[in-house]
């Protein structure tokens, strides 16, 4: 081959290879390194100019839509460690996944306008401030939903009795049942009701069950309930699936947090309380003894009409079966509010809404607080506007207290949470920590105790936000008291927070409460 090029597979290959021929025939091997520095520069110069493109990009499109300070914490991810922070943003946070679900809660409440489109804003019966009507004006226009009279049962503070009470119920049921619970397992504790589902489905009783996939899924038997279900006859799907196989691809960080019971439209259960054993099934809990505490509340009347939309706005979410949704009936103008019959609203939320009602909603009522604001969260962490809600009533007088547990089960958020105490302790609140290491679940405020709100959203941007949810609002019957009392029990079993402890925490801690406060805003 001396001085010919030969041809291989349409390569050309001179006399000294791929390099060019020096002195006495000797490949030029400078040559070859020069060329793949400049390869190698011209790279390295298109990495930095896409670095910079993609970073002049996030800073117009990771705002949109977005509270100021997720949209800082987004910011200094991508620019900073933009190999981490940019594919997580796409994977996480997107605004423009939620569109169907948009979609699907604008049907509803254009079904429920229609609905209660004759009903006044608050009941007739119902002597409340001004002020106060506006916050239920607010949550109509937020949710389409109107504050109503509902019966309430009482208020269960105790584990296992409200599994037991819900199974009471469903075996109640004639015509059908419907559960949707964040997380469910099948497990000693909660035999009882999964027995009375099937008992139901046995008698003819229409039961379908929703409950959410990555929620439920990290539980023993998870992959066993569905088959289960399905053999007793009962009707179930999963809330948010994340099964890519399928083509079924959500945001892995959206949850249903939503828990609700309704029977023949009669009857209601909703609160805090996940269908699973209060150790959540973990060795480790059952060895130190944790145990998670809740309550829920039992309702009829009214109000079960909204509860029963919530549920068909969900159930068609993930079936796409219509179920309809039940009307109002005259019950509303009949009932007088006091004594068992209170006025209530129920208000959903979730990413399928834009307005985040249960944030609006809840802050609107903290300002309206005179007296005292006692707010139960297992989880707080607030944005901007809550926080200012808070530390706002402390500052005007106002005896505000909180109560989370002494040792919060989630690391992040044991820290994100305990970062905001010396703001609060500063300003005048009073804060109680439920000794560990039990789990305060319960999530409530009562404001002035005359005022309350219950239900599944934990006072944290991601129940502002990404997680779906649903709380009750309810003033001038038993309830409100019924909800003070439990807080009251809260008090008698914690122990007070000072600010001379608290500043005794060490430098380790300080530094954690920092990073973890930053990245609780990535949503």
């Amino acid at each position: 081959m001396d001085g010919r090029a030969a041809s291989a597979g349409g390569v050309f290959i001179g006399p000294c290879g791929l390099g060019y021929c020096g002195a006495e025939g000797q490949p030029n091997t400078g040559s070859v390194q020069l060329d793949l520095s400049v390869v190698g520069a011209i790279l390295g110069v298109s990495w930095i100019v896409a670095e910079y493109l993609v970073k002049i990009i996030a800073i117009g499109v990771v705002p949109e839509n977005r509270r100021p300070s997720s949209s800082s914490a987004w910011l200094l991810l991508i620019l900073f460690v933009p190999i981490v922070g940019i594919p997580l943003f796409l994977m996480l946070g997107s605004p423009y996944i939620n569109h169907r679900r948009a979609r699907i809660q604008a049907d509803a409440d254009e079904l429920l306008h229609e609905g209660a489109d004759e009903l006044p804003d608050v009941p007739p019966s119902l002597r409340a401030p001004r002020e106060f009507v506006s916050i239920a004006q607010l949550g109509r226009r937020l949710t389409a939903l109107p504050m109503v009279t509902g019966n309430s049962h009482g208020v269960i503070s105790d584990y296992e009795a409200s599994i037991e009470r819900m199974a009471e119920l469903v075996d109640e049921a004639r015509e059908y049942v419907h559960v949707e619970i964040y997380i469910m397992a099948w497990d000693s504790t909660t035999d009882v009701f999964f027995r009375a589902l099937e008992r139901a489905a046995a008698r003819g009783v229409k039961v379908k069950v929703l409950f959410d996939h990555i929620g439920s899924r990290k539980y023993p038997g998870f992959h066993r309930l569905g088959r289960r279900l399905t053999k007793v006859g009962i009707q179930w799907h999963l809330m948010l699936p994340f099964i890519p196989w399928r083509a079924k691809l959500r945001r892995i960080d959206l949850r249903n947090h939503r828990k609700l019971l309704v029977v023949d439209g009669k009857k209601a259960m909703m609160g805090s309380q996940n269908m699973i054993d209060s150790s959540y099934l973990q060795k480790k809990n059952v060895a130190i003894g944790r145990a998670w505490h809740d309550i829920m509340v039992e309702l009829s009347g009214p109000i079960v009409a909204a509860v029963e939309a919530v549920f068909a706005t969900d159930w068609y979410s993930e079936s796409g079966e219509a179920l309809g949704i039940r009307t109002y009936d005259g019950e509303f103008h009949e009932a007088d509010v006091g004594g068992a019959t209170s006025a209530m609203q129920l208000v959903p939320s979730g990413p399928g809404f834009t307005t985040e009602p249960n944030l609006k909603v809840f802050t609107s009522l903290m300002y309206l607080a005179q007296t005292r604001l006692a707010i139960v969260s297992p989880y707080f962490v607030p944005d901007e506007s809550l926080l200012a809600a808070v530390i706002t009533a402390a500052r005007r007088g106002v005896d505000v207290e909180l109560y989370v547990s002494e040792k919060a089960d989630q690391f992040m958020v044991d820290y994100a949470q305990s970062s905001y105490y010396r703001s609060l302790l500063e300003a005048g609140v009073r804060i109680f920590l439920y000794p560990k290491p039990q789990v305060l679940h319960t999530k409530c405020f009562v404001v002035d105790d005359e005022y309350a709100v219950m239900g599944s959203s934990n006072m944290d941007m991601r129940s502002f936000g990404l997680n779906y949810e649903i709380s009750l609002l309810t003033t001038g019957g038993d309830l409100v008291d019924d909800i003070t009392e439990v807080v009251a029990d809260y008090q008698r079993a914690s122990r007070e927070l000072s600010l001379e402890e608290w500043e005794e925490r060490p430098l380790i801690r300080r530094y954690l409460e920092s990073v973890m406060r930053l990245t609780s805003a990535l949503q």
